[in-house]
């Protein structure tokens, strides 16, 4: 008999080893696009409004001076920055590393789980391309056979997560003898844009680098699973134009406007009471949100939208302030900031032996991506670091 349910049985993150300031990142850009004062102020003010501290890239030169660059051109005239094919290079060079670390972080905390016993390999990402691609690099990298099936989900934006999650729970309710690897890898600094439009300042100012990895398996683990309940999505088609995503000669252009969190604040309410409907469940039962953090304001109207109680919903708005919006991986570093928390606390819900916990994410399209799942704590015999992060040495692939 099928499985009525997958579950997730490990989840794992993972962030490159340059660690860059806010403000330090805000400088660069006020002295790369060679604003006057009136011009820096305001992007100093956006990047401070945005409430991130820190982000990651695999790139230094947002915390180095120019003259020290190692990607950007060292000069101060007027040169667009760097190709297409010059971002591609490094992306091929430092996602499959990172993937790796965050997949190793993934397994570390389940040790009963033999990599070899992997089926299913899912990788999402929409900040690179390459072919042969991320995931045979990761099936040679693991040392999995030829045999392992593999699954690319390129250039669905914030959302992609979800849809590669939607695809192991498709494989393993097919197949329960199915094990799937879903591994989300983002370098989005490397696309960032010289321009003076304010809809490239504000993805400037958001977007950083980060993996994430989620083993899928029809089974729940016996200290701690979360278990896939339910999916659901909508299109919002009046959002087309505020959130895109363009490949042209000088990087993926990202539009993101300022438009967004009112069309998000409009439709989200129907969209979670239709996801919560399908399972039988009202608003108040859900424990935790998993809200992808697109931005400060995205979650702000959220949370007022829905009513959220700041509990609730405190992780998203403490992985944007961490590591800001790594596109596909962030929601998994929301899941895995709440896993961690059941893990450590054993948080005990009043009259109720699980914890509901409810997934949103946003794309280009305009999309919402929703899922529902149900977090079972047993007897965790393992302590979790709060947060935990893997950091990878930059340019060195970790050893099969």
């Amino acid at each position: 008999m099928n499985p009525a349910r997958s579950y997730m049985n490990a989840i794992g993150t993972a962030v490159p080893a340059y660690a860059h300031d806010q403000n330090r990142i805000a400088q660069f850009m006020a002295e790369t696009l060679q604003l006057d004062k009136a011009d820096r102020r305001r992007l100093m003010a956006l990047f401070s409004h945005t409430k991130i501290d820190t982000r990651y890239s695999v790139l230094p030169d947002y915390s180095r001076p120019n003259g020290q660059f190692t990607f950007y051109p060292n000069t101060l005239d007027p040169k667009p920055f760097p190709t297409v094919g010059q971002r591609m290079e490094i992306y091929r060079r430092e996602a499959v590393p990172l993937a790796l670390q965050a997949i190793r972080a993934c397994l570390a905390d389940y040790p009963e789980f033999s990599l070899q016993s992997l089926t299913h390999l899912v990788v999402v990402s929409c900040t690179g391309f390459y072919a042969p691609g991320p995931d045979i690099d990761l099936v040679e990298a693991l040392g999995l056979p030829g045999t392992t099936q593999r699954l690319l989900i390129g250039f669905m934006g914030c959302y992609g997560a979800l849809n590669g999650l939607k695809a192991a729970d498709a494989i393993v309710r097919a197949d329960p003898d199915a094990h799937v690897l879903v591994v989300c890898v983002e370098l989005c600094t490397l696309h960032f844009q010289k321009s003076d439009r304010p809809v490239d300042w504000l993805a400037n100012a958001l977007f950083g680098d980060g993996a994430a990895a989620v083993l899928i398996q029809s089974r729940a683990r016996i200290d701690q699973s979360f278990a896939v309940q339910s999916f659901y999505s909508d299109l919002l088609p009046e959002g087309r134009d505020e959130m895109a995503w363009t490949i042209r000669d000088w990087g993926f252009d990202m539009t993101l406007t300022a438009k967004v969190p009112a069309i998000i604040q409009r439709s989200i309410a129907v969209l979670l009471e239709r996801l919560l409907n399908r399972n039988k469940l009202t608003i108040s039962q859900v424990d935790y949100f998993a809200l992808h953090p697109g931005g400060r304001r995205i979650l702000e109207v959220i949370e007022a939208q829905l009513n959220i109680e700041p509990e609730k919903s405190r992780f998203a708005f403490e992985v944007l302030s961490r590591y800001g919006n790594m596109s596909s991986a962030t929601i998994l570093f929301v899941l895995k900031a709440i896993w961690n928390e059941l893990a450590d606390s054993q948080a005990d819900v009043p009259n109720r032996p699980f914890h509901q916990i409810s997934g949103i994410a946003f794309g280009p399209g305009l999309t919402i991506e929703s899922m529902l799942l149900l977090a079972q704590i047993g007897q965790p015999e393992r302590k979790q670091a709060p947060l935990a992060d893997v950091r990878v040495d930059h340019l060195h692939l970790v050893e099969s």
